[in-house]
């Protein structure tokens, strides 16, 4: 298998897991999911520019490693989903999930296929700061939550109707003052 259909693979593989994840879970844990990305794109820049590691080779027009955009915000959902509320559960969890990520997928098996070279920083390094972002990532969420619960304490049901959905009277204009 060449390694552009390995990423193209990682691109779409995990995006058909959404099918069989609840709508309410993807709604609820996708800001967290979307914030997974953009910290992991940062992460990626800064360790290229500080030369930390190298990606060789990306999923062609991709710049950027293909996993962020589908696998890592879908982990990030499947774990949230499982375990958000129980912060040592998510943090085993996720400690675990970044051990596989950064030895086993990273180092070894990408290391193999020479699409990733750690430079500066090794895997370990790279478990630190993933584990670090999933901490902030559940605080995120904390806060989320927070404003998901204000905002429904304090909304107030009105009757107010847009003008479009006003009733016309029968001369066909909805405008009574002539």
């Amino acid at each position: 298998m060449s390694n552009q259909v390995l990423l193209w693979g990682l691109l779409i593989v995990p995006l058909l897991t959404l099918f069989f994840i609840p709508r309410e879970d993807i709604k609820r844990f996708m800001p967290v999911a979307l914030l997974a990305i953009v910290t992991s794109i940062l992460v990626v820049q800064v360790g290229e520019t500080l030369q930390w590691w190298h990606f060789k080779e990306a999923a062609y027009p991709l710049r950027d490693p293909s996993y962020l955009y589908s696998l890592n915000p879908i982990a990030t959902i499947l774990i949230f989903r499982f375990t958000y509320g129980r912060f040592w559960l998510f943090l085993a969890v996720d400690a675990v999930s970044n051990y596989i990520f950064s030895y086993l997928f990273i180092d070894y098996y990408l290391g193999i296929r020479d699409i990733l070279q750690y430079l500066k920083l090794g895997p370990f390094h790279a478990l630190l700061l993933t584990t670090v972002t999933g901490v902030l990532l559940y605080w995120y969420q904390m806060w989320q939550e927070g404003i998901f619960i204000r905002t429904e304490k304090t909304s107030v049901s009105s009757n107010l109707q847009p003008a479009a959905t006003k009733l016309l009277d029968q001369e066909g204009d909805n405008n009574s003052e002539h």
